[in-house]
């Protein structure tokens, strides 16, 4: 195949994959909601099943001596919650496993048809990264550490930085910036791919965390709840959302640290030093200290849940800032990225 069809390949493969993953949304949202009906009719009925055997007893002791009553038959919709993985669900998946095949030939074919690393560009590194958190979170949902619903959450961004990618960012396919062309872009630039991934979807878990955590407090305390705190009685417990991003950010961080380091020595060897405060560098490493300070409060001070939550998407948002605004808006050494 010739380059210019190469490139129309990536482009029709990254439009389909943006098809599938919103699809898939709309079916792990229909799981998350199936879900959240069953339970709300497993806790109805079993309040009415405990009426009626307490109106029973009181029948029984107003009649001492009388035949044994039955007992009362088991909720119909407990085994609705028990069978939570419904059709949807699997269908939800299915449609993000073919998105992401999809989305990888997009990646690759982009690589071919510009002979080069896939994320020279803002639309390719936004491309990559984005495949990267639906392959984590794929990975772990096979591991079981996470829910497959969460997806519904996880590709709402996804789709929107492919959308956003494939069209205000969208750069034909082409040679490097003279100023990219190193091997190091194999090196730092991957790094940084594969972490944006990352915290992506840690960040997307810490939210849903905050989510969930006031929705049991709210729930508890016998307040009313309304949307979108009405979304948290379809997510996991809190203390399964609150380790799922702990572990998300613990595999991360330690890359994140490596990209810094190898972007120092490339800067180096670009422009005569390891760092010079360029407005990059400085969002970059305060995006450092948060995830750092996220992982140093859990191991000393025991910062689980709520306050490690916060943490955790004010280096998400550091991070999007990073991105997006100094990429776009803020003049710098970088800012032909």
């Amino acid at each position: 195949m010739t380059d210019e069809a190469l490139g129309l390949l990536s482009d029709r493969s990254v439009a389909a994959a943006v098809l599938l993953y919103t699809l898939a949304m709309l079916a792990l949202a229909g799981e998350q909601a199936a879900r959240s009906s069953a339970r709300a009719s497993t806790r109805k009925e079993a309040a009415e099943a405990a009426r009626r055997a307490t109106a029973e007893r009181t029948r029984m002791m107003a009649t001492a001596g009388g035949p044994a009553a039955p007992p009362p038959p088991p909720p119909a919709a407990a085994s609705a919650v028990a069978q939570v993985r419904s059709r949807a669900g699997w269908i939800g998946m299915a449609l993000t496993l073919l998105g992401l095949v999809l989305h990888t030939v997009s990646v690759v074919t982009r690589g071919l048809a510009v002979d080069r690393v896939p994320w020279g560009n803002m639309y390719e590194f936004s491309s990559a990264a984005a495949l990267s958190a639906v392959a984590i979170f794929v990975v772990l949902v096979a591991r079981r550490s996470v829910d497959r619903g969460l997806g519904a959450f996880l590709l709402l961004p996804v789709v929107l930085t492919l959308g956003l990618a494939s069209t205000v960012l969208y750069t034909p396919a082409g040679p490097l910036v003279p100023a990219l062309n190193s091997y190091w872009i194999k090196i730092h630039v991957a790094a940084a791919v594969i972490c944006t991934g990352a915290f992506l979807l840690s960040g997307v878990v810490a939210g849903l965390y905050l989510l969930r955590d006031r929705f049991d407090t709210r729930t508890a305390a016998g307040e009313p709840v309304r949307f979108p705190l009405s979304l948290g009685a379809s997510l996991p417990p809190a203390r399964s959302l609150d380790r799922a991003a702990y572990a998300v950010i613990a595999f991360a961080f330690p890359l994140w640290t490596f990209a810094i380091i190898a972007g120092a020595i490339w800067a180096e060897a670009a422009w005569g030093r390891y760092w010079g405060w360029d407005p990059k560098e400085t969002w970059s490493f305060i995006t450092w200290v948060l995830y750092a300070g996220y992982l140093h409060a859990r191991a000393t001070a025991g910062w689980k849940g709520r306050k490690a939550a916060w943490v955790a998407v004010a280096a998400a948002v550091a991070l999007t800032i990073n991105y997006y605004v100094v990429n776009i808006f803020v003049v710098g050494l970088h800012s032909y990225a």
